[in-house]
């Protein structure tokens, strides 16, 4: 049966726009080699890469006529097939392409002419000029411009964000040729309110760059920040809380433990076309690589200070997601800041409401059923990721030690990054 629409890759990216398109009546088809056959199923699947979607908007998106597949010969008969494969950090940091290589190559054999074909999934510029462009050409026979349209279009999701959905964020779309923008952005009309065109794909590719680095720079400063004031004996959040209220010039960002989720920071790939690296973006990834490290000194300093050691002492790690009220691990500081704790010596157990299970060095961790007990029980609590189910007041009270890594406690209730 013909489609509308073909999301190729069902994570998060790829389910949320199923999900947009589904609501809007548009014919969509998933294909994903991985994930589809628990989706048909109307089940999340369990390695966890969409956690903004339940269950029950899975079967919702299924009565809607959504139909995920395993079977690539169902490419061949859509009108808009977006890419949406993920691009995972390879051992070097750079992106990891493969899996979009191999979306390519599962519609190049399939596709048609006047389909419009459009690449979401975080890429460098020149990702869809130089690397798609070519396995699809080569596969299909087909050119891109002539035969079927060809765009970028950067992934702008923010989980779990109740703002901004997806119609209420602007769609940018680079096309190969104008014509490719306009049938791309005709597409993205459909589900967004605002489309915005880049002249051409690696104007696109460079806005999901800048947008990327733009976080995890801003997130270095306010870090190296924390660090800065506490050496110095200052309440950042106390700064922060002033400094937001200036109405131009500023944008408040918040120190953590660490910086976490998919949108890992870019830089270009060294060399390209005798591009410079971004210098700012590796040492922004450094500073915030230092965090999770960070923590741990400050906690064995709060517990030295009361006459404790690191090794033996029972450690509790409340919320190990990298962001609040959602399961998805992706990058979360946690990971580290327990390795850190066992190889120190620790006894590491933690709670988070929405990870039922959690391991560490390849060992499952203990999940604290009673989170006030486990708090009194422990001799330092750290607060990873503020989930709105916490009551920090009365585990401040609760608990022997408690650093707040998220400033979300009062002044003086407990100890603050």
């Amino acid at each position: 049966m013909p489609a509308d629409l073909a999301v190729i890759g069902l994570g998060h990216l790829g389910l949320p726009l199923a999900q947009a398109a589904v609501a809007r009546g548009i014919d969509t088809i998933g294909y994903d080699p991985v994930r589809a056959t628990d989706l048909a199923g109307g089940r999340l699947p369990c390695d966890g890469a969409e956690s903004t979607l339940t269950a029950a908007d899975v079967r919702r998106m299924l009565s809607g006529g959504f139909r995920p597949t395993v079977n690539p010969a169902e490419l061949g008969r859509v009108r808009t097939a977006v890419i949406c494969a993920p691009t995972p950090p390879a051992a070097d940091r750079s992106l990891d392409l493969g899996q979009v290589a191999d979306a390519a190559r599962a519609l190049a054999a399939r596709l048609r002419p006047h389909t419009t074909v459009i690449l979401e999934s975080p890429a460098y510029p020149g990702t869809t000029e130089e690397f798609l462009r070519p396995i699809l050409e080569s596969g299909s026979g087909l050119r891109a411009g002539r035969d079927f349209h060809l765009a970028y279009s950067p992934g702008r999701l923010d989980p779990g964000n109740r703002s901004h959905g997806y119609a209420g964020t602007p769609k940018v779309i680079g096309g190969l040729t104008p014509a490719c923008t306009e049938s791309a952005a005709t597409f993205y009309g459909r589900l967004t309110d605002k489309v915005v065109r880049a002249r051409g794909p690696r104007e696109a590719e460079t806005v999901h760059l800048l947008e990327t680095n733009y976080r995890h720079v801003n997130m270095a400063l306010v870090n190296e920040m924390a660090v800065l004031c506490h050496d110095l004996g200052i309440d950042l959040w106390d700064v922060i809380r002033c400094a937001e209220t200036k109405p131009f010039g500023f944008q408040a960002f918040r120190p953590g433990p660490g910086v976490g989720g998919h949108g890992v920071p870019l830089d270009v790939p060294n060399p390209t076309r005798g591009a410079r690296p971004l210098r700012m973006v590796e040492l922004a990834q450094q500073v915030n690589d230092r965090m999770p490290q960070y923590v741990i000194q400050r906690s064995a300093t709060l517990l030295n200070e009361h006459g404790k050691s690191v090794r033996g002492a029972r450690v509790l790690l409340l919320g190990v997601t990298y962001k609040p009220d959602l399961a998805d691990q992706q990058g979360a500081p946690a990971q580290e800041a327990a390795t850190r704790l066992m190889e120190l010596g620790a006894a590491v157990s933690y709670h988070d409401p929405y990870v039922p299970n959690w391991s560490v060095l390849g060992r499952p961790v203990p999940r604290a059923d009673s989170l006030y007990e486990a708090a009194a029980d422990a001799d330092l609590t750290i607060l990873l990721q503020h989930h709105r189910t916490y009551d920090l007041q009365g585990l401040a009270v609760k608990a022997q030690l408690l650093l707040d890594t998220r400033g979300a406690t009062p002044a003086g209730a407990a100890h603050r990054l």
